[in-house]
């Protein structure tokens, strides 16, 4: 069976693994995951998480304890010309205090991704001032939150610009670089065209940031041949002992074109991840589910787990 690592908090009190979806909520109708409006709506935080508070209803109604936020909570904040956004963590202190002790309550584990435009390792000195915008304010809003360090960020190597030793190396001056807030909070996933699994892991032995693995990215992008449960085994182990690592998990839809993005199904094929999960049957992790048909391909998967005999793991 799985076996748990005993740390702070909700997180670590149940000895099920959560398995987690993305943003948009495909179960329910009326559920919005941010606030959409264009900026001469003054759109808001504040609205942002009133909706993510009825969002925390629906995770409480169908027992799942692992959701990533939208990374556009925060509407227009890292926008140099407007000005006026800028303050909206500020303005929405006591709602994020009030909606990260919810979150507290019902042991929700977050977390949240910004787009493929979120560079670090960028030369472009624009394109890295934004990265660097967006990760100050995505620490910003888990830390007004008031969330413990495994609530985390998520982001990708960025471009390889015609060098690859270069462009990691890069990657890794600019994260020891950043606020200790950040750092504390931002993980590292293997893509499906550029940095595979061997690349991230030696960006984590020469910065010690912690890797998600990624499965569908490594049956896509894998040119050392290493068997997919090895490295997961190997990316799992970056993570502090106190914090409980993650993993994504997709099905691909079609087929795997070389050098492009590998797209993803609807749901998660049992025949892909049970024979995976069977072996890191020893290992603690949760699992983010990267699936279109979202909060559903995640009860669907319940349901084949609970087939398989794997749901006692699991909520």
């Amino acid at each position: 069976m799985f076996h748990v690592k005993h740390g702070r908090g909700r997180l670590d009190e149940d000895n099920r693994n959560r398995l987690a979806f993305a943003v948009k909520i495909v179960g329910k109708t009326g559920l919005r995951s941010h606030d959409t409006r264009r900026w001469q709506s003054k759109p808001h935080l504040r609205v942002s998480l009133g909706y993510l508070d009825t969002i925390f209803d629906y995770l409480a109604e169908t027992h799942i304890r692992m959701y990533r936020m939208a990374s556009d909570l925060a509407p227009y904040l890292t926008k140099a010309d407007l000005p006026e956004q800028h303050q909206q963590i500020e303005e929405a202190t006591g709602d994020l205090q009030r909606i990260g002790q919810r979150a507290n309550d019902l042991g929700l584990r977050l977390s949240l991704h910004p787009s493929q435009y979120i560079v670090l390792n960028t030369p472009d000195g624009r394109v890295l001032d934004t990265a660097l915008r967006t990760f100050t304010s995505h620490a910003a809003i888990l830390d007004g939150m008031g969330l413990g360090h495994e609530h985390k960020i998520i982001t990708h190597v960025g471009g390889l610009y015609n060098d690859r030793p270069t462009a990691l190396a890069r990657f890794a001056e600019r994260y020891e670089q950043l606020p200790d807030n950040v750092r504390a909070r931002l993980v590292l996933e293997n893509d499906d065209r550029l940095f595979p699994v061997e690349d991230v892991l030696w960006l984590h032995q020469r910065t010690g940031i912690p890797i998600v693995f990624d499965w569908l990215h490594h049956v896509a992008l894998n040119p050392a041949g290493i068997d997919p449960i090895e490295a997961a085994r190997r990316c799992l182990a970056t993570w502090p002992d106190r914090q409980r690592p993650k993993l994504h998990f997709s099905t691909v839809a079609g087929g795997i074109t070389p050098g492009k993005a590998a797209p993803h199904a609807g749901y998660i094929d049992p025949v892909d991840i049970i024979p995976f999960l069977h072996g890191l049957a020893d290992l603690t992790f949760d699992v983010m589910l990267e699936a279109k048909q979202k909060d559903l391909a995640l009860l669907q998967l319940r349901s084949d787990l609970q087939h398989a005999g794997l749901d006692g793991r699991f909520w």
